[in-house]
């Protein structure tokens, strides 16, 4: 079945947030004119940081738009638009968790969209092993503490709605699934 053209006729923009920028966009689709939401995200990328034990190391950090403590993979916005996500991956590791791999040991697993309806956020996910204590190099207002995991755990929390998070929701089931991780 064809799908009817969509067509941006203009893109205004909103608001600059720190990593956000907002667009209300004119749009012609059906042969209506409708005005859609579009936030713009600098990009992102998280990791999957495995021990020698196989266990993941998974950050608990509080998210203010849930009001709420999560439970996630290490993740992170880029520091600037060019920045190669293989590397965001690599610092975010050590900021959050407190361990460091060599950059060789980052392997990519799989990119999500997280919110396509009105965000263009793309990251890209990576799976780290040869993990070697390091220290956290936290931003001042963020509070995060590391546990470890083994998958199985984690599916668990996933399938009885404890973990929401959609970038750690497709980490953890593409590390499952690709590497036949019971």
């Amino acid at each position: 079945m064809k799908q009817p053209p969509v067509v941006r006729l203009d893109r205004t923009f909103k608001y600059q947030g720190s990593i956000l920028k907002f667009y209300e966009d004119t749009i012609l689709a059906n042969g209506h004119i409708a005005h859609w939401d579009f936030i713009h995200h600098i990009g992102a990328a998280a990791v999957v940081p495995v021990t020698k034990e196989g266990k993941i190391l998974m950050v608990r950090q509080y998210r203010n738009a849930l009001d709420r403590y999560t439970l996630e993979v290490p993740a992170g916005a880029l520091d600037t638009a060019d920045e190669p996500k293989i590397d965001c991956a690599h610092r975010e590791l050590e900021e959050e968790t407190g361990f460091k791999t060599e950059i060789e040991n980052l392997e990519f697993l799989v990119r999500v969209n997280t919110t396509v309806a009105f965000c263009d956020e793309a990251i890209d996910i990576f799976v780290a092993r040869n993990l070697v204590p390091s220290k956290q190099n936290l931003d001042e207002e963020e509070c995060i503490e590391v546990e470890e995991w083994t998958v199985k755990e984690l599916e668990e929390k996933i399938f009885q709605g404890e973990i929401t998070d959609g970038k750690t929701i497709a980490a953890i089931l593409a590390y499952a699934r690709k590497y036949d991780v019971k």
